[in-house]
């Protein structure tokens, strides 16, 4: 009887390992659904840090690639106007991208500081560019040396540290999670260029299984991807090893840039990706990703009018969530392994802001309606931004456009939470019919406040409210059990 029933649960192990197995095809992979904290976490900090640092060089076009400085290498190469022109004035038509390695120091990084700023912003996950288009790696890999046959990463090569590994072990010492971009494609290498297959077989295919196994990544963004589909890139059969056998089969959260056919598809098992103000809709798992200026890498051309405010960003981050999506705000840090002051104060705004409000962003869903337009002229739209007809990278300004949004909403639950940009004294929620045990208040405070129903309308009446007495310029009303 013993020896049976042994057989029998060896039996249903066997099955349940079997049953966990996904196949090199997307049919099989969709059938793993997305880890369910990468949507309730909603905020996450990107960073762009290579060799590209060392220049750190774009001209400032808003909402254009060009304006990307870890593309230094590239815009070189196809001799763009502006590139070439800061090039051969300050460096020499002569000086070839891999002379500015020497120069990547990161004499002051400091991973430590860094994951306190990060923790401080209030962001609950990190992705850090493991590897660029430029082919260098932040850790010590030997595929990347060998093929480009030169000290080309961070531990060979002049940093002389495992700038990804010392930052990945600050940053879970914080409490955060932890994930890398990593670029499938490398714009020069020379076996990339003579020979694509073998390419995807001898340096892809082990330099990604060696960043996986070794530092074990939350969180894949993929990119590069355009150059060639997702079976030349052989990218099911990568996604079935890391969903199968990898050290993070089951928490590991991945993206949608597999194949140059792959964006904005396989919505079972990726998020799709979106860039600077382009957005999705809450029927899929989504993030956008943008810098705090025009470019995501550090681009020492830009000045302070081309970051986006402490509360554009703030407001930029409500804008995502409540229309279903995630937030990766890019900071690009400096070649000697600095995160420019702007920057920290930034992100520093953004926590303080989440510390009183996080409640309505953290776990929240979309609601029905992601924004209210005052005038009841502008409906909000499935996936419309906020910012619809206007340019998202631009400053926001009051009384502008902004004058006729009168709310964002996110929900928990049964409860409500209404974001507004600009405080005023009496506030109306169209088409929401209150029940009798629906309360209001604000985030922050302690107060109740009164509130009725106006026809087909919720009005929340905040003429209590003295000067001085509200957690912030913009505030957060929470409709307690006002939902079914």
């Amino acid at each position: 009887m013993k020896r049976t029933l042994l057989i029998v649960s060896m039996m249903f192990v066997t099955l349940a390992v079997t049953a966990q197995q996904y196949t090199a095809d997307w049919a099989s992979l969709n059938k793993r659904k997305i880890p369910g904290w990468f949507h309730a976490d909603k905020f996450g900090i990107f960073i762009h840090w290579g060799v590209y640092a060392v220049p750190s060089y774009a001209p400032v076009i808003p909402n254009s690639g060009v304006s990307y400085s870890e593309w230094y290498w590239f815009r070189m190469n196809e001799q763009q106007k502006d590139f070439l022109a800061f090039h051969n004035r300050n460096y020499g038509a002569d000086f070839q991208y891999a002379q500015f390695e020497p120069q990547f120091k990161a004499e002051l990084f400091d991973p430590a500081q860094w994951a306190e700023v990060f923790k401080q912003s209030g962001a609950r996950y990190v992705v850090l560019t493991s590897k660029h288009h430029e082919g260098y790696t932040l850790w010590n890999n030997a595929e990347a040396d060998r093929n480009w046959q030169r000290p080309w990463n961070a531990v060979t090569g002049t940093p002389k540290r495992d700038l990804l590994g010392d930052l990945t072990n600050a940053v879970r010492s914080a409490g955060l999670k932890m994930g890398y971009y990593y670029s499938l494609y490398e714009w020069f290498n020379p076996l990339c260029l003579m020979d694509k297959k073998k390419f995807v077989a001898v340096h892809l295919f082990p330099q990604f299984k060696d960043l996986v196994t070794r530092y074990k990544p939350s969180v894949i963004f993929s990119d590069g991807e355009w150059e060639l589909s997702d079976t030349a890139w052989r990218s099911p059969e990568l996604l079935a090893w890391l969903f199968n056998e990898s050290p993070v089969a089951k928490e590991v959260v991945v993206n949608d840039r597999w194949g140059s056919n792959t964006r904005g598809k396989n919505t079972g098992s990726t998020y799709s990706t979106s860039e600077y103000g382009s957005g999705m809709d809450p029927s899929v798992i989504w993030e956008e990703s943008r810098g705090i200026g025009h470019s995501y890498g550090y681009n020492r051309n830009e000045k302070l009018e081309d970051y986006k405010t402490s509360h554009d960003l703030v407001l930029m981050l409500v804008d995502i969530v409540s229309r279903g999506g995630n937030l990766l705000l890019d900071i690009g840090p400096t070649a000697d392994g600095r995160i420019p002051v702007i920057m920290q104060q930034r992100l520093t705004d953004i926590g303080k802001w989440l510390k009183t409000n996080g409640e309505a962003i953290y776990g929240t869903e979309a609601y029905r309606q992601s924004y209210q337009w005052s005038d009841g002229t502008k409906p909000a739209k499935k996936g419309e931004s906020f910012m619809a007809g206007y340019d998202i990278t631009q400053q926001v300004k009051p009384n502008k456009e902004l004058a006729h949004i009168e709310a964002f909403f996110t929900r928990k639950g049964k409860d409500l939470y209404a974001i507004y940009p600009f405080f005023s004294p009496r506030f109306i929620i169209r088409d929401l019919k209150l029940k009798s045990t629906t309360t209001a208040s604000i985030l922050g405070s302690s107060k109740k406040l009164n509130i009725s129903n106006v026809g087909k309308n919720a009005v929340v009446d905040c003429s209590k409210f003295n000067p001085g007495e509200l957690p912030g310029e913009m505030i957060v009303v929470k409709l307690s059990n006002a939902l079914d």
